[in-house]
């Protein structure tokens, strides 16, 4: 739709015996351009899979146009392999040296969003924006191209222009800290990268905070959501992602084999209850309790008298006059 509007020229390689056609203006169709300049711009599709065949077809194709401008250029949308982790489908640089023999002395590429070249032929400028966290560390931006027929091409990367800043934090929890505690050490964090400047508030980033370790609690009570909430506003970034990956600090206790099961509950009880921040202190008080609980429940006592139970069960103990001095 671009090219409808007159925004830009959509140069598209078409189907049968006439691969190549010339860019027509008023039908706003066609697969190359000579442009006044002495260069002539060749388009191409996304083939996926069939790429390696269609640079044959296309190599033919290009040896069979008559005669124009000495220099030829073509926008090839796949990209290299080797040049980032976890790309399956990039082309090998043998299967691109077809399009060199037929006299292409730019090859243009893309989908990578990283800036590379290989021979001083092939060039890939990277995106313009990163597309997530990862890319924010890629070197990417526009080539401006002196291109001279019989010379070797000048390919200046330009980054000058304002790119977004894209920020990564972290955040290491020890399995001590309470509940409350995570988002007043979160937002430490935050404060801390502004007064940096690694954050600019102003310019709205892009950050990530990522939370990991032990924590002793149930690792769902923390609510995500809101504190991605708040820490976006402090940061003043436009887009923040909350990276929450922490297990449950753990407790086995070895069991002798002879263990019986009251025993074994017990010592399952005291683990869990050493597991817990706010609970480990009183872990075998609580882990008696809860035996308890349990025998009473097993045995039909009444909601209300269970639910009493757990009240006093959960008291605060008193403290002694010499404690509280201390």
């Amino acid at each position: 739709y671009l090219s409808d509007w007159g925004l830009l020229k959509l140069l598209e390689p078409g189907q049968g015996e006439a691969m190549y056609v010339p860019w027509d203006e008023e039908t706003r169709q066609g697969g190359y351009i000579d442009l006044v300049c002495g260069v002539r711009i060749l388009g191409s599709s996304w083939y996926g899979a069939a790429a390696p065949k269609a640079i044959e077809q296309i190599a033919g194709a290009i040896a069979e146009l008559p005669p124009g401008p000495d220099s030829q250029i073509l926008l090839f949308h796949h990209g290299l392999e080797g040049q980032v982790a976890r790309y399956s489908g990039a082309l090998r640089y043998g299967d691109l040296l077809p399009l060199r023999e037929a006299g292409v002395d730019y090859l243009g590429l893309g989908h990578i969003h990283k800036h590379y070249t290989v021979d001083n032929w092939v060039f890939n400028p990277g995106s313009l924006e990163a597309n997530n966290i990862e890319e924010g560390a890629f070197e990417r931006g526009a080539l401006l191209v002196e291109l001279v027929a019989g010379e070797e091409v000048k390919a200046e990367l330009k980054t000058t222009y304002k790119q977004r800043s894209i920020v990564r934090l972290s955040l290491k929890l020890r399995g001590q800290e309470a509940l409350e505690e995570i988002e007043a050490l979160a937002l430490q964090v935050i404060d801390r990268a502004i007064s940096q400047e690694k954050v600019v508030p102003d310019q709205q980033p892009i950050v990530e905070l990522r939370i990991e370790g032990q924590v002793g609690f149930e690792r769902l009570e923390l609510d995500t959501r809101q504190l991605q909430s708040l820490l976006q506003e402090n940061s003043g970034a436009l887009i923040f992602l909350l990276k929450y990956e922490v297990d449950n600090v753990a407790y086995g206790t070895p069991l002798p084999d002879d263990a019986d099961r009251h025993q074994i509950e017990r010592e399952i009880f005291t683990d869990l209850l050493s597991a817990n921040n706010v609970y480990k202190k009183r872990a075998q008080s609580l882990a008696a309790g809860l035996i308890d609980l349990k025998e009473r429940q097993l045995r039909g006592d009444p909601e209300e008298t269970l639910y009493e139970f757990v009240e006093q069960m959960l008291e605060p103990p008193v403290q002694s006059f010499s404690e509280q001095s201390r």
